[in-house]
């Protein structure tokens, strides 16, 4: 797709700056030839007024010198004395004297004016005025040069927008491949943001519909798997009644046998009661690995985070603040987690608010807790408890965002909040419980003085960090997580 567009382009648009180039060029060569005939020709014309004068051969030799040095002017004066240099054959300047017409005539080495000039006594003479072939290419080829690199460079130019444009519609085309493939491989979770060409905007919003079809359709089965199962409880108590009565007239080992099978039939049903419980989205993640995980540098985490957004917020042109403490901020949840929660918030201001709206990730700490900060200029949650519900979204998309921070506010043993910001758009906070300095392998957790998160982005400010107990929030002004989950 991309080769063919760029291929179209360059056909094209080479056509038309040929079409250009070609009469141009020619156009160039003709005006520089016209221009040193008319000057050969204005040297020739201001000796007139001199022969007019005087005929002395020193005057007019002084005049030739004053107007050209170059050797490029000659006087035939009457009676056929030479003054300057002669270029013209000698046939050539006698028929000018004796029809008294302006002649040019090309030579072996340029080009030559002849201009009569009648003097008194009906005396003739004859200047000539030598153009050099030479002179008639002066500056035709650099002209040339500059055209064929304007014209190359135009052409280039439409190339790369043709290829801008086609890794367009192929990054759509993949990334609809990528989550076709995904839900595929049983990710219900994987959503589109449908972009590219209205065609494939079209297919992507249809991909969504169906994937949220799909994920509906399974939790009903899941739903009716785990009724019926529900049913089957029943019968299976009155199985199990009954095995209990006969067990008595029956021999030990077949008695005991019997209740086996009873009691493994009843184990199975239990086991997918359960499965078909879970919720879709737990059943099909991946198990955590056992064992208590370490602490993280909420600070760390979020100013590594940010300074991969930072680079974006730059191309899109949104101001971008980030301020980060310097005190240690350890939290009871794991880095990849609340590098997750960070990325969803902060991806919701990328999402749902428009290029150029300011945004500010703050980071403090108070007395028993880590607050992280995710504020925007943006047009703001118009209901923040319908935000926090669960799965639910007010702004068209899946809802995850706020969940996923949720889920690792939950984990850290904090909360999330979902307000308005000083910037005017929305703030969403997440408090995290302040975990103890001390690892849990024993060692203490690394912090030390850590050197305060400047993004130093065109067009930012920094901020300084607060004093603990300070909220961040304070500085009104500075840009702001997203507008809608």
């Amino acid at each position: 797709m991309r080769r063919t567009l760029a291929g179209v382009a360059l056909a094209v648009t080479s056509m038309v700056a040929l079409s250009f180039l070609i009469p141009l060029a020619l156009l160039v060569k003709s005006e520089v030839r016209s221009r040193a005939i008319t000057v050969a020709e204005q040297r020739a014309a201001a000796l007139a007024p001199v022969l007019a004068l005087t005929t002395r051969p020193d005057e007019v030799q002084q005049a030739v010198a004053e107007l050209d040095g170059t050797g490029r002017l000659g006087v035939h004066l009457p009676g056929g004395r030479l003054v300057g240099t002669a270029y013209a054959p000698a046939d050539a300047w006698r028929r000018a004297a004796r029809q008294q017409r302006t002649f040019a005539q090309d030579t072996g080495d340029g080009w030559v004016h002849l201009q009569p000039v009648v003097l008194a006594r009906d005396r003739v003479a004859v200047v000539e005025s030598f153009v050099p072939r030479a002179e008639f290419e002066r500056g035709v080829g650099t002209s040339w040069l500059v055209m064929s690199a304007l014209a190359l460079a135009l052409v280039a130019g439409s190339v790369l927008v043709a290829d801008r444009l086609g890794a367009r519609v192929v990054r759509a085309s993949r990334d609809l491949s990528r989550a076709a493939n995904a839900l595929g491989e049983g990710d219900l979770d994987r959503r589109l943001e449908p972009k590219g060409p209205p065609e494939l905007q079209e297919a992507g919003a249809a991909f969504n519909t169906m994937a949220d079809r799909v994920v509906e359709l399974l939790a009903m089965e899941r739903e009716l798997v785990a009724d019926l199962s529900h049913r089957l409880r029943t019968p299976l108590t009155a199985l199990h009644l009954e095995s209990e009565r006969i067990a008595s007239g029956l021999r030990r080992e077949d008695a005991d046998r019997l209740e086996a099978a009873v009691t493994h039939l009843e184990e199975e049903l239990d086991s997918i009661i359960k499965a078909a419980r879970t919720p879709l989205s737990a059943a099909l993640a991946a198990p955590a690995p056992p064992g208590p995980k370490a602490p993280c540098e909420a600070a760390r985490v979020v100013s590594a985070r940010m300074d991969f957004w930072s680079v974006l917020a730059a191309q899109q042109g949104r101001e971008c603040a980030v301020t980060v403490t310097d005190e240690p901020t350890p939290v009871l949840l794991p880095e990849e987690d609340l590098a997750a929660a960070v990325d969803a918030l902060v991806g919701n201001v990328f999402r749902h608010t428009p290029e150029s709206t300011a945004l500010a990730v703050g980071v403090h700490r108070t007395a028993h807790a880590v607050v992280v900060t995710v504020d925007d200029a943006g047009p703001g949650i118009p209901d923040p408890e319908r935000a926090l519900a669960r799965g639910a979204s007010v702004g068209g998309s899946t809802g995850l965002g706020l969940d996923i921070a949720h889920r690792a506010a939950d984990t850290g043993r904090g909360r999330l909040e979902v307000g308005r910001a000083p910037l005017g758009g929305a703030r969403v906070l997440m408090e995290l419980e302040l975990a103890s300095e001390r690892a849990p392998g024993g060692e203490r957790a690394s912090h030390g003085r850590r050197r305060r998160a400047w993004l130093r982005l065109p067009g930012l400010s920094r901020t300084r960090s607060p004093r603990p107990g300070r909220p961040r929030g304070a500085q009104a002004g500075k840009p702001g997580a997203g507008g809608p989950p």
